[in-house]
């Protein structure tokens, strides 16, 4: 990744500073936490704003939708920011944001709570890479990397289904509530471990346009947008495609092994990424692909939808990680761009898959959910294994 290590870390010990990684891996988590719960809460939330399950699903899309367009404009306009600045100010945007959702009745008031949280999700995200990259020791980026950004899976595999949980013993407001407690607690951590380091020169940044001419880019960010619109249309509305086969009452235990696979998916990665990049972002996708073909078959089988679930958390848990890491290594001195644009393209794509999951739903129903997963995973799997001479090249794994 493009950036500057601090002479401290260079003088320091070899350890990581775990304390200061964990503060951005809860930062991730709830970034990820606030834009995911509605998933599993979306029959008590659309109860309350009066709308369908496939209406209060975009406040899962108008999420995504915020951050993808502001991480880019956003990244640039706090560039010389001091990074823990930047980012206790954009949890402060998560507590308001997931206030106002637990409060509201309204959809439009949601959406707009929903967007602002997107707005400050997309400072949180273009943070985390980076910054854990410069308080990492050297020759250990990579993995500073990898802790920062493993929030993801486990907010998947823990907070999600807590929130479910929540839901189910309270009221769904409650799982709103506990986030912000996290957050405010999250924000005491950074500011007692999180080093202030200082924001990144204007013009040390390359433009958009040259990131884009970089060979390999465009399609690494093809093989994202394929892969992260097909699992945000099932997990999105993987709630009624389980109602509609007998399995409400299934939902939280069903994201649950999703995630603890996902979050074993860190360790597996973690251990492998440095040499066999390529592999594991193949792998993943067949995986995935797998996984969604087994529930569009056999959904009726409790004990396919849960394996399902198993191999679809391994497939998608650290699929951050891996495409980060893919990008970087392409970009080489535009890493730092690289970044913020794949950013842009995998929330956007969160977005796109929460639309057209709806769109599926309302239209065709639950069923067709899963066979137009199939295909943009296989989608993601042919372009990945025959991409090897720039985007996922042999020779850098």
């Amino acid at each position: 990744m493009s950036v500057s290590i601090p002479a401290s870390s260079r003088l320091g010990t070899e350890r990581l500073p775990m304390r200061a990684l964990i503060g951005l891996f809860v930062a991730g988590f709830i970034g990820i936490l606030t834009e995911a719960m509605p998933a599993g809460l979306l029959p008590q939330m659309s109860h309350t704003l009066h709308q369908s399950v496939a209406i209060t699903g975009q406040t899962v899309t108008i999420y995504a939708i915020g951050t993808a367009i502001a991480v880019i404009p956003l990244a640039v306009a706090t560039t010389s920011w001091r990074r823990r600045d930047l980012l206790i100010v954009a949890l402060g945007g998560q507590i308001l944001a997931n206030a106002v959702t637990a409060l509201s009745t309204d959809l439009t008031i949601t959406l707009i709570a929903r967007f602002v949280a997107g707005l400050s999700s997309a400072v949180i995200w273009s943070l985390l890479g980076a910054y854990a990259a410069r308080i990492a020791p050297p020759g250990r980026q990579g993995r500073a990397i990898a802790i920062a950004l493993g929030g993801i899976p486990v907010a998947l595999a823990i907070g999600v289904p807590l929130g479910v949980f929540i839901a189910q013993i309270s009221a769904w407001q409650m799982a709103f509530w506990a986030s912000i407690v996290l957050t405010v607690l999250t924000i005491v951590w950074a500011l007692a471990f999180l080093p202030n380091l200082p924001g990144i020169p204007r013009t040390e940044r390359h433009t958009i346009r040259q990131v884009y001419a970089i060979r390999g880019v465009p399609t690494i960010l093809i093989v994202v947008a394929c892969f992260v619109v097909a699992h945000n249309v099932l997990y999105t509305y993987i709630a009624a495609f389980l109602a509609d086969r007998g399995l409400a009452a299934q939902t939280g235990w069903v994201l649950f092994v999703f995630g603890v696979f996902a979050v074993v998916s860190i360790f597996i990665v973690g251990a492998k990424i440095d040499r066999h990049l390529r592999k594991l972002i193949i792998l993943s996708a067949i995986m995935f692909a797998v996984a969604t073909l087994a529930l569009a078959l056999f959904s009726g089988a409790i004990i396919v939808v849960f394996v399902s679930a198993a191999a679809w958390g391994l497939a998608f848990g650290s699929s951050a990680t891996l495409f980060t890491t893919a990008i970087v290594r392409v970009a080489g001195d535009a890493g730092d761009v690289a970044q913020s644009l794949f950013i842009s393209i995998f929330s956007g794509s969160i977005a796109v898959g929460g639309l057209l999951g709806g769109l599926l739903l309302g239209g065709f129903g639950s069923a067709m959910l899963v066979w137009v997963c199939v295909a943009l995973v296989a989608i993601s799997a042919l372009i990945a294994l025959f991409a090897r001479r720039f985007a996922f090249p042999r020779d850098g794994i």
